[in-house]
């Protein structure tokens, strides 16, 4: 049975809303090397590639003010000259915007943007004076003549197809004309002998006229896939007594080594307007982020597979299930082997159980694969961005990326989108100084922002830098105090480090007057909250006048980890096990008040202390209690815990709000004996005592982390999650 046309034309659109964001990526990132390279005519031809696979997508789609708008921007492209050059950055620039406010129109059935204005752009440089470009024959004597149609004969759709897939596997398509030398005493023979000739130099995809027209014998046109040079096919085409005079027009240029979407499947990159429905399909069906450059990355291209990121969901979701059960059945041998500790099958169970937790870890680890993207699909956003915003604020910057190839889980860099271009537009608008302050001060009138990834450990640390003024701890001191956030007082016995933490409040800001780009202190506090939901961090390092570094550490995953147990008042909690530095025991008559806090002197060394019990109440103080020193950004701290339970991998479920009020719980997972554990969200737990004073902390204990309602609540959630845990939750 076969889709109706309808649905066959929804499939096709929502495959054109996918790869139309390459496509406009790429022609983002070629607008900038052409704005810094304005004489470069092959990135010229990129852009123009670019638009025709544009055009021809929206044309195969029924999009046709989009088809049409990008095709009078692909006419432009066709001029020469640097002050065209020039203007089709600035041009390219805006078409990308329209072109994006066009799509989401189109996808979300919302009004079109107004075109009026870029049309108008697009038409004042088409009108201004300029060289058009000619495509020249190479004639057999060494001459040149100008290009006669090669659209003239009517090639079929499967030959054009033919030259679609010889270009994008980096070939050059050439019509071949054949002139047949009257006196020539058999001109069919003659015609045979001038395609064997051709066919040595590559692949001739088309012949006309038909070998019983009367036409064969004054002429044949060939069509070939080379990458021979014109001259080279003009000689060879030329036998004596049988050729007199053999023309070489260029129809396809060859596609360059991959550079981005939009280079694949172009049947017509001349710039002329072929929109035809076959043409334009076969270049949507083709991968459009990657085009090939040589046939066995044409074949690797093939391999590739779009696939629904809630599939994979679906799929790690069931993994868990398979840990859980795990977990279970762990559960169950150690209780046999206690129950018959002499039993042949124990042994049996246990290899059984090796073998499954093996395959079942591979497992794990291939989904988690699937789920990783690179993190060059965020920072390709960005250079378009600091452009825009180093020009509205009067800046000189240069954007530098790094690591870009860093894998990440796509569902955490989606989340981070936001958060990290805050930070960029911070970089610009906040930490890089104006041209000449900057050359006052010595430096270089452009400013640097670098973007970084790597990683580190169970993390994937994502860098923002600036070389710009720094931050001035004495503002934020004073504007904190201002603001009414501390006290003098207190705010004299604060590090530059805590003084560094005002700038995530809500509200806060240092800017002197309010802009678009920035002053309104909002920005840094959804930095925060972001990276705490993620149970992620984020810290800071500046220096006066040399720069600045925020630096976010991001968890690989947030779907399975591997944890550490432990009870607090009866109460199971679990944290992550990369957080823990080393599990540490002391009395309660060691620890120590400073300024109103708790700390403890391990080794030479004063560490913040974190109770989410109520301390002992025997008051002798030598009440035994296990101290996790855990890192949470760059800082170290202690959290006093009642009893250890064990490392454990937990499957991490999410709590909505109507089950949990509280953020400092950032989800649960279920144990194989069916208990339910918390898993603490360190960041949050670490800013909520930090704000609390012990006398309060420790009133409101475990009991800050939830109410009883609230486990109420979870455990009728957890219950209902699964059923294949065997008990309550």
């Amino acid at each position: 049975m076969t889709n109706s046309p309808d649905e066959r034309g929804a499939e096709l659109r929502e495959l054109f809303f996918e790869t139309s964001q390459e496509l406009l990526q790429t022609l983002n990132d070629d607008a900038l090397r052409l704005e810094k390279k304005p004489g470069d005519e092959e990135i010229v031809r990129g852009i123009r590639r670019t638009a025709h696979t544009l055009k021809g997508d929206s044309a195969a789609c029924g999009l046709r003010e989009l088809s049409e708008l990008a095709h009078k921007f692909e006419d432009a492209l066709s001029l020469e000259g640097a002050a065209a050059q020039t203007a089709v950055s600035e041009i390219a620039f805006e078409a990308a915007d329209v072109f994006a406010e066009m799509i989401t129109a189109y996808r979300t059935g919302g009004k079109l943007p107004a075109t009026k204005a870029l049309s108008k752009k697009i038409q004042d440089l088409t009108a201004a004076p300029a060289v058009k470009k000619t495509r020249r024959g190479t004639k057999a004597d060494g001459t040149s003549s100008a290009r006669s149609s090669a659209k003239s004969a009517d090639w079929t759709e499967y030959e054009k197809l033919a030259m679609a897939k010889a270009q994008a596997e980096g070939l050059a398509v050439y019509h071949v004309v054949a002139k047949i030398d009257p006196h020539c005493a058999m001109p069919i023979a003659g015609r045979q002998l001038i395609q064997n000739a051709l066919a040595g130099l590559g692949q001739v995809l088309a012949l006309r006229p038909d070998a019983k027209s009367p036409a064969a014998a004054k002429q044949v046109e060939f069509v070939l896939a080379t990458g021979q040079a014109p001259e080279q096919i003009a000689a060879k085409g030329r036998i004596p007594t049988i050729a007199e005079e053999v023309t070489v027009e260029l129809m396809l240029e060859p596609n360059p080594a991959p550079k981005g979407a939009g280079e694949s499947g172009n049947a017509a990159s001349d710039g002329s307007n072929t929109s035809d429905g076959a043409s334009a399909a076969e270049t949507l069906t083709a991968p459009a982020s990657s085009p090939s450059a040589t046939p066995a990355t044409h074949v690797a291209q093939e391999n590739l597979l779009r696939v629904e990121a809630g599939r994979i969901d679906s799929v790690l979701n069931l993994v868990g299930e398979l840990i859980i059960g795990k977990s279970m059945l762990q559960q169950a041998l150690n209780e046999f082997g206690k129950r018959y500790p002499k039993d042949l099958l124990r042994g049996k169970f246990t290899d059984a159980m090796a073998f499954q937790a093996r395959v079942l870890n591979d497992l794990q680890r291939s989904v988690m694969k699937i789920r990783m993207v690179p993190v060059d699909q965020l920072f390709r956003r960005f250079p378009r961005m600091v452009r825009d915003v180093a020009r509205q604020c009067g800046r000189d910057v240069e954007l530098v990326v790094s690591g870009h190839d860093t894998d990440l889980d796509k569902g955490i860099l989606d989340a981070i989108a936001e958060p990290l271009t805050h930070l960029v537009r911070n970089a610009v608008s906040h930490g890089i100084e104006p041209p000449e302050e900057r050359r006052t001060a010595g430096k270089a009138t452009q400013g640097i922002v670098k973007l970084n990834a790597y990683h580190q450990g169970n993390q994937v640390v994502v860098e923002v830098s600036d070389d710009g003024r720094g931050i001035d701890a004495k503002k934020i001191r004073a504007k904190a105090i201002e603001l009414g956030l501390t006290t003098p007082e207190e705010a004299a016995r604060l590090s530059d480090t805590e003084t560094l933490d005002f700038i995530f409040r809500p509200g806060f800001s240092t800017a002197e007057q309010v802009t678009e780009v920035s002053g309104r202190g909002v920005g840094m506090d959804v930095v925060q909250s972001v990276l705490h939901r993620l149970k992620a961090t984020v810290s800071v390092e500046t220096r006066l006048g040399q720069g600045t570094t925020f630096r976010l550490k991001l968890p690989l995953t947030l779907a399975i980890i591997k944890a550490l147990l432990f009870w607090v008042e009866q109460r199971l909690y679990a944290i992550p096990l990369n957080a823990v530095l080393e599990i540490s025991r002391t009395f309660e008559g060691e620890v120590h008040q400073v300024d109103n806090y708790e700390v403890l002197q391990l080794r030479n060394q004063v560490l913040p202390l974190l109770r989410l019990g109520r301390p002992a109440v025997d008051g002798d103080g030598k009440a035994k209690l296990f101290v996790l020193v855990i890192l949470v950004g760059e800082r170290k701290y202690g959290l006093i815990v009642d009893a250890l339970e064990g490392e454990e991998e937990l499957v991490i479920k999410a709590l909505d709000d109507q089950t949990f009020s509280t953020d400092l719980v950032s989800g649960a997972s279920i144990l194989g004996d069916g208990r339910v554990v918390l898993i603490l969200n360190l960041p949050a737990v670490v800013e909520h005592v930090a704000k609390s004073r012990p006398e309060q902390a420790g009133q409101t204990s475990a009991g800050l982390l939830m109410t009883h309602t609230d486990r109420m609540r979870l455990a009728l959630t957890m219950s209902n999650m699964t059923t294949t845990t065997g008990g309550e939750a």
